[in-house]
C-alpha cells in the first residue's frame, strides 16, 4: 500500500456538481493520489454510481478511494477503504467488514486521546481540525496546531490536517506535524486544478523526520 503522505483531495456535492469526474481527474494529473468521496445527498443510488466511478479513476491513475462515513458503500465499490467521524460505525466494526488491508481514517476533532484510541483500535490515519476558517464545516470547531505536533510525536500512524487548508497556510500544518493535508475547496475552487494539486505535492518532496 502507498504511504499516506501528501495532498487529501476531499470531494464537495456543491462545489462539484456537474463536474465530479473532470475535477478529480485533474487532481490526479496533479499528482495527487489519496481521494475522499464525502456526499451528503440523499440519492443512495446516485452517490454509489458516483463512487463507482471515482474508484475506477483513482486506480487508473495509481491512487486510492476513500469514502465518507459509509463502510458498506466502501466495500459494495470496491474502495480502498473509509473516513469515519465519532458518531460513525465502530472502527472495529468497520475493519471486519472491510478487511485488514483497508484503509480506515477517523476524526478526532482536537482530542489526542481519541487519536490514542483510535490507534489502538487499528486506524490507518488520524486526522484533527479545523484549524482555520473552513467554507466545508464552517461550524466545526477550532484546533489548535500544537496537537498537529503532539500527535506526530506520539503516534505511528499518519497525522491530517483538515479543515480551511490553502496554499498559504499549509506550510504551518506541515511544520507543525501534518503527513496529509485534506483539501476541497482550495483545490476543486482553482482555476486550474491540475497544477493546484501539483503545487500542493510539490510541498511533500523534502524530507520529513
Amino acid at each position: 500500500m502507498p504511504a499516506l503522505r501528501g495532498l487529501y483531495a476531499i470531494t464537495d456535492d456543491t462545489l462539484l456538481a456537474g463536474r465530479l469526474l473532470p475535477a478529480v481527474a485533474a487532481a490526479l494529473a496533479g499528482g495527487c493520489r489519496l481521494v475522499q468521496y464525502r456526499s451528503k445527498q440523499p440519492d443512495a443510488a446516485r452517490r454509489r454510481e458516483e463512487a463507482g466511478a471515482l474508484v475506477a479513476l483513482c486506480h487508473h491513475h495509481g491512487a486510492q478511494l476513500l469514502v465518507n462515513d459509509d463502510p458498506v458503500l466502501a466495500q459494495a465499490i470496491g474502495a480502498d477503504g473509509v473516513h469515519l467521524g465519532q458518531d460513525d460505525m465502530p472502527l472495529a466494526e468497520a475493519r471486519a467488514l472491510l478487511g485488514p488491508a483497508a484503509i480506515i481514517g477517523i476524526t478526532c476533532h482536537d482530542s489526542l486521546a481519541l487519536a490514542q484510541v483510535a490507534v489502538q483500535g487499528g486506524a490507518s490515519y488520524v486526522a484533527f481540525g479545523r484549524f482555520f476558517p473552513s467554507g466545508t464545516k464552517p461550524v466545526a470547531p477550532p484546533a489548535p496546531l500544537d496537537i498537529l505536533t503532539a500527535a506526530h510525536r506520539a503516534l505511528a500512524i499518519p497525522v491530517v490536517a483538515i479543515g480551511g487548508i490553502t496554499l498559504d497556510n499549509a506550510p504551518i500544518a506541515l511544520a507543525a506535524g501534518a503527513d496529509m493535508l485534506a483539501v476541497a475547496g482550495d483545490l476543486f475552487a482553482a482555476p486550474d486544478i491540475t497544477a493546484r494539486a501539483r503545487t500542493y505535492t510539490d510541498l511533500f518532496t523534502g524530507t520529513r523526520s
